[in-house]
């Protein structure tokens, strides 16, 4: 096994593992315990207002940048994806208990996040729909390198700045 080949892999495992995290969160949130009305009571809850709707568009994300990821596909956008849910959900509900995950802080945002976003430099690799589909095409290096790296940081940091700043209604403290 050369060197190309392992990182290949490599980059196949990261991916699969990540997006399928990412896509079992989503899945959850439309077929788990209390379902999308039960994900809509929450989210209100957490002053992310509209619930329902932040409950559907945080479901389909996560599926769509999970699965996105997990094969490949145009792979700074979910990448970018991951940013934006990571750093809404790293606001809205793990800032104030600090870092560590243990302390249900966000560190585990800020991995997943980080992780999918080291994934778009590189690119997806061989082992990819990316690969298959685009290799050879005219914008194939937006797909890697330094274009694919800052598209999955920039879109991700617009997409989750701008939902925090449009719908983000933190909730009165009590006590």
């Amino acid at each position: 096994m050369n060197y190309d080949t392992a990182v290949d892999f490599g980059l196949l495992l990261l991916r699969v593992t990540l997006g399928l995290t990412m896509a079992a969160h989503g899945y959850n949130k439309f077929f788990g315990g209390g379902r999308i009305p039960g994900t809509a009571g929450w989210f209100d809850s957490i002053g992310m207002k509209p619930g329902l709707f932040h409950a559907r568009v945080a479901a389909s994300t996560e599926i769509a940048a999970g699965l996105g990821l997990a094969v490949g596909l145009l792979t700074p956008i979910p990448a970018a994806g991951f940013v934006a849910l990571m750093l809404v959900a790293a606001w809205t509900v793990h800032r104030a208990n600090g870092f560590f995950i243990v302390k249900e802080g966000w560190e585990y945002n800020l991995i997943l996040a980080v992780a999918a976003v080291s994934i778009a430099a590189p690119g997806a690799g061989r082992y990819s729909l990316d690969h298959l589909l685009f290799s050879g095409a005219s914008f194939e290096h937006l797909l890697h390198g330094w274009c694919g790296l800052l598209i999955a940081i920039g879109l991700g940091l617009v997409g989750g700045i701008g939902q925090l700043a449009i719908f983000y209604r933190p909730p009165a403290k009590t006590g």
